[in-house]
């Protein structure tokens, strides 16, 4: 009968190869869906739509995995710390796959819009989001947690790039109103993209909890906060991010 604690190391593997399949597809179909806009291809959009249920089973095996897990009753703080990472990651990549599906959505409604062209914006946001997204991945794969800091860094360049497509979507529908709806569309497919930069940003902040034992989740906001509570004469401190066992 085998062990429990080499039980727990290979279950934790195991889980963690489901994890890392589950950001390929991620991945391929977050690929997909924005190809499907600049190519003006529906079938890819269709594609994505079929191809996220994959994602979807393998979140629902991945719970199966860590519940199975936490009944063998030996996990160490260490190993529960790396099985929350491996299950919030799960939700994460879970929550990718709708938000491509979203984009998608976008591109089907985007056919009969032949003559809008891509707002180089936003080909801009969707490279630098496939990037951090893979980062990131590449980053939980390693147990990196240098580059899970890169990734978290790099989050404040999503957020700029998600400005300015609306931005520049909000000046096109001014002076032609007749794009409107195609516009709108593309202020949509920002959104979605920032939000997938949010969770590979989470995955980031995760990695760094399961291998440092910090919790840096909000730490910048919180920080900030703390400062205007406090009285003018009162100095700054730097935001500390929580230990926890």
């Amino acid at each position: 009968m085998e062990q429990p604690r080499p039980l727990v190391e290979r279950k934790l593997s195991e889980l963690r190869e489901q994890v890392l399949r589950m950001g390929g597809l991620a991945e391929s179909i977050l690929e997909k869906s924005f190809r499907a806009i600049t190519q003006r291809r529906p079938t890819l959009a269709h594609e994505v739509l079929e191809d996220d249920l994959a994602i979807d089973r393998l979140d629902l095996e991945i719970d199966r995995g860590v519940l199975a897990l936490l009944a063998l009753g030996a996990p160490v703080a260490q190993d529960l710390r790396q099985t929350i990472a491996i299950k919030t990651a799960a939700l994460d990549l879970e929550r990718v796959g709708d938000l491509a599906r979203n984009i998608a959505e976008s591109a089907l409604r985007l056919e009969d819009e032949n003559v809008i062209q891509v707002p180089p914006a936003l080909q801009t946001l969707a490279t630098d989001t496939q990037r951090i997204l893979s980062h990131a991945l590449t980053a939980f794969a390693d147990n990196d947690t240098k580059r899970a800091h890169q990734v978290i860094d790099s989050d404040d360049q999503i957020d700029d790039d998600e400005a300015s497509v609306i931005e520049g979507s909000l000046q096109k529908m001014r002076s032609q109103p007749e794009i409107a709806p195609a516009c709108i569309e593309f202020i949509l497919i920002a959104k979605s993209l920032e939000r997938v930069g949010d969770h590979a940003t989470n995955i980031a902040e995760d990695i760094v909890m399961a291998t440092q034992s910090m919790n840096i989740k909000h730490a910048t906001k919180l920080s900030t906060e703390s400062a205007t509570e406090r009285s003018p004469s009162t100095p700054p401190s730097p935001a500390r991010p929580r230990r926890i066992m």
